[in-house]
């Protein structure tokens, strides 16, 4: 086959094309004890994790991160490290293998505790989400001694999952040691399988915490949004009974109000609509997980779907709600300025007619001008002709001067009314 490595490639055609094979979850085995980090972190932050995950590379004599990696796996010790970088947060997970089967500790140790503790305090951004993971082999049920040790009964989710062969049980609490739980009961779980399960766990609390980052931002955008919406109604109401001369305040107040909810929707639009994304993922990660029902117990699908649905619908609600303010203020902002410039168009047509009538009156007066400046030039003329007929008599003239003044009226006057007109048309109809 012919090879193409002689055509330009795309800069990004690699990259593009591995895109598919990021963050892959990896194969696991036997029972673990998994330690999940979720710190939220701006750029800054994000840039001083890859740093921070490079300092405990080189105190193991492992090599560190390149600029470009977004996602890392190794090992040092018993400890495997996870490390991912997402767009608002960063992800730590370790894991440890954990207790034998034969020993079932009612409490077991977190993955956590394997991990330098001076090191693990100072990793970068803010804490979103801390969750203990235990993989047990075998079947679990809620009357499993370690579901009641581990996890509060009165809140109790539960589900069978990949097709039936794994249990997982949590209660969706934050603990004494500040981590939340979740209890995994594999069975016979093939590894690859297990590690898509596990990696689907834990999304579903990552997920659920990015997506509940809307929330207060909602709930603040509904205070301004109140404000907003009553100064609208006042506005409504002085449109309607407004003057003229209160127009251009209620115009420039409208305005005001306009900026003032464009900027709300500007500072609360990101987030909001990375929550709406984060709760479509959420959504996709607990359809994977393939839940079936377990006697007595809440799936974890419909305590999210109780739960979470006041708090979706919110962020929902808030977004329609500015979007809705923000149309109707458009509309009473064209409506006002409609009326504005109509009474302008009023007014400037007023204007116009006034000035067609001292139009009509300066032509009428030109006109009786004109008919003057006939006359009296016309007078002048005529006198000078019988002032020429006077002396011509002496040479042969043949009329009298007041004859030939009488004859030359007409004439003079018909040429001077024609000359006048023709200039006329000259100056104002080219």
């Amino acid at each position: 086959m012919p090879s193409n490595s002689r055509v330009i490639q795309h800069p990004q055609r690699v990259e593009l094309h591995n895109e598919v094979h990021a963050r892959p979850p990896e194969a696991l085995t036997g029972a673990l004890g998994i330690a999940h980090i979720v710190m939220l972190a701006d750029a800054q932050q994000r840039a001083q994790s890859r740093a921070h995950l490079a300092s405990l590379l080189r105190d193991h004599h492992l090599a560190p991160p390149d600029v470009a990696t977004t996602h890392l796996r190794v090992e040092f010790g018993s400890v495997r490290l996870r490390w991912e970088l997402h767009t608002e947060f960063v992800t730590w997970t370790f894991t440890v293998p954990g207790p034998a089967e034969a020993q079932h500790p009612r409490q077991p140790a977190s993955a956590i505790g394997a991990v330098p503790q001076d090191w693990l305090h100072g990793l970068p951004g803010q804490c979103l989400c801390s969750l203990d993971l235990w993989v047990f082999r075998g079947r679990g049920s809620a009357g499993d001694a370690r579901v009641a040790d581990l996890l509060n009964e009165q809140t109790l989710v539960g589900s069978s999952v990949a097709g039936e062969q794994a249990q997982v049980f949590t209660d969706f609490a934050i603990h004494a040691d500040g981590s939340s739980r979740i209890l995994l009961f594999a069975d016979a779980l093939q590894p690859r399988r297990l590690g898509r399960l596990v990696q689907r766990i834990l999304e579903i609390e990552t997920y659920r915490m990015a997506a509940l980052l809307g929330l207060p931002a909602a709930r603040q955008a509904g205070e301004a949004l109140g404000s907003a919406e009553g100064e609208l109604a006042a506005l409504a109401q002085a449109i309607r009974s407004a003057e003229r001369d209160a127009e251009p305040a209620l115009l420039d107040r409208l305005t005001r109000l306009a900026g003032e909810v464009e900027s709300q929707h500007a500072a609360t639009h990101s987030r909001l609509s990375a929550s709406s994304a984060y709760f479509e993922l959420l959504d996709q990660r607990i359809v994977q997980i393939a839940e079936a029902r377990l006697d007595g117990l809440q799936s974890i699908a419909e305590f999210m779907e109780r739960r979470l649905t006041p708090a979706r619908k919110t962020c929902e609600w808030a977004v329609r709600r500015q979007d809705s303010l923000s149309q109707r203020v458009s509309r009473m902002s064209n409506l006002l300025r409609t009326r504005v410039e109509i009474e302008q168009q009023q007014s400037s047509q007023a204007l116009l007619e006034a000035l067609n009538r001292r139009q009509d009156l300066q032509l009428k007066l030109q006109a009786t001008v004109e008919g003057l400046s006939v006359a009296a030039i016309t007078y002048y003329i005529v006198g000078l002709v019988s002032y020429l007929a006077k002396g011509a008599q002496k040479i042969g003239w043949p009329l009298s001067p007041e004859t030939t003044a009488a004859l030359a009226i007409p004439v003079v006057a018909l040429s001077i009314w024609w000359s006048l007109r023709r200039l006329h048309r000259k100056m104002f109809v080219h």
